[in-house]
């Protein structure tokens, strides 16, 4: 089903004006008060007034969904730079991803915007039934915050339930993740993409029997009830983007395998609702940063890159991208409600990937990455502060004057980090 057929040609109502400009107010005053950006806030305002305003809100516009547990920022962010040379486009950009935060950044929107909206994997069910989106893009699954959040397999069969319910014109879809492939099955219209995921830890049971998934080079099938990898249509190599047989290539201004895995979707979705490849393909090459992702700033005289990773099958990825040994590393980890309060996830993570290099160790929980760091074997210190941190690091042998130092950090640490390189910039 599309959200591209006007129900409200006009614009909003009075009642969704109403809601948009309360909200407004609220999320202008929570600033003033620096209580951050007032997205949510204003959101909620907004829809305690007028429940139905994310329905009213997408009613005449084209709407694509994007959600998984790591690369929702990056791929919404593809996605709508791939669609700004064809069309007007509004996202919540800030990141706010569930309803409240929805609602916020669409208020003040033109009607006639293609909405592309990061959407947090709770809640996929309920925006679409709200947006009615024509495009779902749907990345992987895996554990994350399993302290307040559903176990992956409840998401998966979540998703499922929504797209037999709500079938949109098209997903694109992960083909290399079973749980992602059991639930997108079901759609009418898939785009398999061929991702090379190497991460199987969250996978290995199967969704459909509970039976045993086995995993090969680029395959996978579940030994008891045949529920087996998809045909795919869309697959990445090291220079291009391949769709149906057809290869475009792209210079990506974003490093690492994963995110020209996040360019194929975004490449895929783009096409699909009618964006020519040499305009979306420009659009994607044009981002250089997602919300200070792989941001490159002067810390304290010193070149610093912040990559984040917020769980094991995210930290998978991180390790890949941060730069050859033997640069030392810095690596922070907090343990607030944002990143999940308990870190027994560290474990899950291969650590002893970093045994050739020095890391500094930093954060709220930096104890506990010590600790786990020591069963690895990786030669590490621990820092109290960002600041001694790069201090440290700056300070090693191995790293040579003017090469940029990697800081790796989860959800909390990364936008503390953030804000810093900002005052600084």
């Amino acid at each position: 089903m599309s959200s591209s057929s006007p129900s409200h040609a006009g614009g909003p109502g009075l009642r969704a004006r109403a809601a948009v400009a309360l909200g407004s107010v609220v999320a202008t005053a929570s600033r003033t008060v620096n209580l951050g950006s007032g997205s949510v806030i204003g959101g909620r305002a907004s829809l305690m007034v007028h429940p139905g305003l994310l329905r009213e809100l997408t009613a005449s516009r084209d709407v694509i969904i994007v959600s998984a547990t790591n690369g929702k920022t990056t791929t919404t962010r593809l996605i709508s730079a791939a669609l700004a040379g064809d069309r007007p486009v509004v996202s919540n950009s800030l990141g706010a991803n569930m309803e409240a935060g929805i609602a916020a950044a669409l208020g003040t929107a033109e009607p006639a915007a293609t909405a592309v909206l990061e959407v947090d994997e709770r809640w996929v069910p309920g925006v679409l039934r709200s947006t009615q989106a024509g495009t779902v893009v749907l990345l992987n699954l895996s554990r994350d915050q399993l302290d307040r959040s559903q176990e992956v397999r409840h998401l998966a069969e979540a998703w499922r339930s929504c797209l037999l319910e709500t079938p949109p014109t098209t997903v694109v879809a992960n083909a290399d993740d079973p749980l992602v492939a059991w639930a997108a099955g079901v759609a009418p219209t898939v785009i398999w993409v061929a991702t090379g995921l190497s991460w199987h830890a969250d996978a290995a049971g199967c969704p459909e029997c509970s039976g045993r998934i086995t995993f090969g080079p680029n395959t996978w099938r579940c030994t008891d009830c045949g529920l087996a990898r998809p045909e795919t249509q869309v697959s990445v190599d090291d220079t291009a983007i391949v769709i149906d047989g057809t290869r475009t290539a792209i210079a990506m201004g974003l490093p690492g395998h994963i995110n020209r895995v996040n360019a194929a979707f975004a490449l895929a979705a783009a096409r699909s609702v009618g964006v020519g490849i040499p305009t979306a393909v420009e659009g994607i090459e044009s981002v250089r940063e997602v919300a200070g992702r792989y941001r490159v700033a002067s810390f304290n005289g010193r070149s610093v890159r912040l990559l984040l990773a917020k769980n094991p099958a995210g930290w998978h990825e991180a390790l890949e991208l941060i730069a050859a040994p033997p640069a030392p590393v810095i690596v922070a980890i907090n343990a607030r409600i944002a990143d999940g309060h308990d870190p027994s996830w560290l474990w899950d993570v291969e650590f002893e990937r970093l045994r050739s290099r020095f890391v500094v160790v930093t954060g709220e929980r930096q104890h506990d990455l010590a600790v786990r760091l020591r069963y690895a074997g990786v030669d590490h210190v621990v820092a109290e502060s960002i600041d001694e941190a790069v201090r440290v690091a700056a300070g090693r042998p191995e790293h040579r004057a003017g090469d940029t130092i990697d800081i790796a950090a989860n959800y909390t640490a990364f936008q503390q980090y953030h804000e810093r390189m900002s005052d600084y910039s």
